[in-house]
């Protein structure tokens, strides 16, 4: 563990150690630079499956022995990547951090960029696109109950029950 100086609480200035990751304790994850965190593993989005493309997932908070009532994951998708088109009883809050991409929640295909902000209601279908021609992957926070249930893949959107 490094050291960091300490600037909160009356500015005392004294060199504290910083908290360890794992364990339910208050805790910083440090930023490495190029969309990593520091003792943050880079995992596959979800096990092998050809409903997806080009996507990975860091666990920010929820996977270390914190017990919040809510799990906080960076999801990056690649130009020309996806997610699954899916639906479920949770819900997200979804924060754009880098590039640009396309979410399609039910019939509808919004653009999103940087600094935008998507709920997705319980049981609407819904996906995450990254455009071909993207110059950069499309990376965003994504806020989850940490008690949920599986999503239920869905195969195209005639498959929504909402599009016809």
């Amino acid at each position: 563990m490094d050291a960091r100086r300490e600037t909160g609480g009356g500015g005392s200035g004294r060199d504290t150690a910083e908290p360890a990751l794992e364990g339910n304790h208050s805790k910083v994850i440090r930023h490495e630079g190029g969309w990593r965190w520091r003792g943050v593993r880079c995992e596959a989005y979800k096990a092998s499956g050809s409903t997806w493309r080009g996507m990975t997932r860091r666990e920010l908070i929820g996977r270390r022995g914190e017990s919040p009532l809510f799990h906080v994951r960076y999801f990056e998708i690649d130009p020309g990547g996806f997610s699954s088109l899916e639906r479920h009883r949770h819900e997200h809050a979804v924060v754009v951090l880098r590039g640009r991409g396309e979410v399609r929640l039910g019939c509808g295909r919004f653009a999103v960029g940087v600094g935008d902000v998507i709920y997705v209601a319980p049981d609407d279908p819904h996906q995450f696109l990254c455009p071909a021609q993207a110059d950069e992957p499309f990376g965003f926070l994504c806020i989850v109950n940490a008690e949920r249930d599986r999503p239920v893949a869905l195969d195209g959107p005639e498959a929504c029950g909402i599009c016809e």
